[in-house]
Order: C-alpha cells, then structure tokens, then sequence
C-alpha cells in the first residue's frame, strides 16, 4: 500500500505564503501522476493543481499564477509553494493520484489564511 503524509500547513495572513510538503511512502512506482487537492468545510474535495502526463504543471483558475507544484522523484515527495494566500485558500490540503485510482487518502494538513 501507499502511505501519504502531507505537511507544512499553519496559520498564515492574507498575503502570505506556506510551502506544502507530501511523503510517499510503499508501493509507489511514480510520483509524477501527483496533485494536490483541497476541501473546505461542507465543500467536496477539488484538485487545485497537478502534473500533466507529460510532467508539465496545471492549475486550477482559483489558484493560478499565485500557487506552484513541483516534484522531487527521488524523495518521491509532491510539493505545493502557495503564494499571495487568501481567505478562500483556507481548506485542508491533501495530495493523491492526479487520476484514478486514487491512494488511500492521508490526513491532509491544515491551511487557515486570516483575514
């Protein structure tokens, strides 16, 4: 199985940035098929950015030219750089598979952005 761990979420203030980190762990051939999803409270989870098939970045509009994904295939860890953070950023981060089939979810962390 695949053990995810995401990390590196906190309080922070409008206008600020956190840097998201994602550890993989087991029976992962690849990180390249990651993302990063998010789910607010009583909303769905939605991914917010990912890798495409050939290794380039998407992005959701919410989240375009301010958050940034990256990859480090070696570590076999999925990052998330997230700039100019606001309000409607706060939601639990979670990263996973881009596609089906998913992982088993991991605990997500945190990311509150004040006002």
């Amino acid at each position: 199985q695949v053990q995810l761990v995401e990390s590196g979420g906190g309080l922070v203030q409008a206008g600020g940035s956190l840097r998201l980190s994602c550890a993989a762990s087991g029976s992962i051939f690849s990180i390249n098929p990651m993302g990063w999803y998010r789910q607010a409270p009583g909303k769905q989870r939605e991914l917010v950015a990912a890798f495409s098939a050939t290794g380039t970045t998407v992005y959701d509009d919410s989240v375009k030219g301010r958050f940034t994904i990256s990859r480090d295939n070696v570590k076999k860890a999925v990052y998330l750089q997230m700039n100019s953070l606001k309000p409607e950023d706060t939601a639990v981060y979670y990263c996973n598979r881009r596609t089906y089939p998913l992982f088993s979810w991991g605990q997500g962390t945190q990311v509150t952005v004040s006002s």
